[in-house]
């Protein structure tokens, strides 16, 4: 199994859902044969549970989840299945479904009992005769680079006024740009808030050299503790953070001092918090999925590492995959970013040049979290390694997203 969130942004960029996207097998070790898919297959959500696992409420708040149905899996009991999630799922069908009685049917109990229905891959050409399916749906997902747009909104507009329109498929910034500033389109999604930055400010903001200077404490040789404590005491946002991370590893301690609480942390574990908090700091005027992503990426490299041949150089891919949106952070090239903080050869060849020891691990991980199964599928081949062990290892990355910036929040 192998599966994963991808988000869509309104308007002003931040994230407003996710698109569950999963495989159940690799793809190019057992392809599809037309007409063969198993009626119990089809009978399942693939890779709902990673959606358990997280917790919806990790997600960024007030966002939904986009859950594929398959033509078959709409008769089974959706309900028992997604009734924690109610109100915060959109049941997505493609263009499998019928329009016949028995889906309009099962279609209209499924928005009595307070769940939200969208359309996808619906060919333009099949518009008119599911007419009656499109008024039961509370969104459609167009592709970009399928459908002409301007048509469609015209369309959808004048027949199915209910209905928000979502863009799919958007490559560029510039595209998006575009089609944020039209009111007909509501949601959108695309590889346009990972494109690498060719240029940008020149300057960084006081509050991120500081923390740009305890990244560069912390990742020199051996650094001192106390030095590092010394700092993260100019900021009380970092000294509560701190204190919370210690009290969640160290029950009952009696902290006395910043330097006592980072003595209790220890080197290691000081080097690995600061890092991820900081990152998450500095990820503070951008997009909520962009903290979300370098916090995950990070994780998964860790848990990846020894399928890679990696495992003595764990610590290492964990800090690749939380500088590896530096650019977005501090809008600049990523050369230019990498720069302005302490990093390997190895993690700079691999970020900057896709080159050297880290760029496999880095390459399979970007594929990951944009579903490129096909890609995915041929270097799990070249690694010699089943889908299921990397569907553990996300399984793992999530829990710990969850465990580390949500749970510790509450205790």
């Amino acid at each position: 199994m192998l599966a994963t969130l991808i988000p869509y942004f309104d308007k002003d960029m931040k994230v407003a859902a996710y698109a569950l996207a999963s495989q159940r097998e690799n793809s190019l070790l057992n392809p599809p044969i037309f007409g063969s898919s198993s009626p119990n297959g089809l009978a399942e959500i693939e890779g709902l549970e990673i959606v358990h696992n997280i917790g919806i409420d990790t997600l960024s708040p007030g966002t939904v989840v986009l859950i594929p149905v398959s033509h078959i899996a709409v008769f089974s009991d959706l309900e028992a299945k997604c009734d924690e999630f109610r109100g915060r799922v959109v049941l997505v069908f493609d263009n499998e479904v019928e329009n016949s009685e028995a889906y309009r049917k099962r279609f209209s109990q499924l928005k009595e009992k307070g769940y939200m229905l969208a359309m996808s891959k619906l060919p333009v050409s099949r518009y008119e005769e599911n007419r009656e399916l499109l008024k039961l749906m509370d969104y459609v997902i167009l592709d970009q680079k399928e459908v002409d747009l301007s048509k469609a909104k015209i369309y959808f507009k004048r027949q199915y006024p209910q209905i928000k329109i979502c863009v799919g498929n958007i490559d560029s910034q510039d595209i998006f740009d575009r089609l944020k500033d039209d009111d007909d389109f509501y949601r959108f999604e695309g590889k346009f808030y990972r494109i690498p930055i060719t240029k940008g400010e020149n300057e960084v903001s006081p509050l991120k050299i500081n923390y740009l200077e305890l990244m560069n404490i912390v990742n020199a040789p051996d650094f001192e503790l106390t030095k590092a404590a010394d700092v993260i005491g100019r900021d009380t946002a970092l000294v509560v953070e701190l204190l919370k991370m210690v009290n969640h590893i160290a029950i009952n301690s009696q902290v006395t001092s910043i330097r006592h609480a980072a003595a209790i942390l220890g080197q290691r574990e000081l080097k690995k918090w600061i890092n991820t908090v900081i990152t998450k700091e500095l990820c503070a005027d951008r997009p909520n999925e962009v903290a979300r992503t370098s916090m995950l990426r990070a994780k998964f490299m860790e848990c990846l590492a020894p399928v890679f041949g990696l495992g003595m150089k764990s610590a290492e891919v964990f800090l690749m995959g939380l500088f590896s949106i530096l650019n977005i952070i501090l809008n600049m090239p990523m050369e230019d970013a990498l720069k302005m903080v302490t990093v390997s050869k190895e993690i700079e060849d691999a970020l900057v040049r896709g080159t050297g020891d880290l760029a496999g691990i880095y390459s399979f991980v970007v594929n990951y979290e944009a579903a490129d199964w096909q890609e995915i599928s041929r270097q799990l081949i070249v690694l010699n390694v089943d889908t299921n062990t990397i569907y553990q290892a996300y399984t793992e990355t999530v829990c710990w997203y969850k465990e580390m910036f949500f749970e510790t929040s509450v205790k």
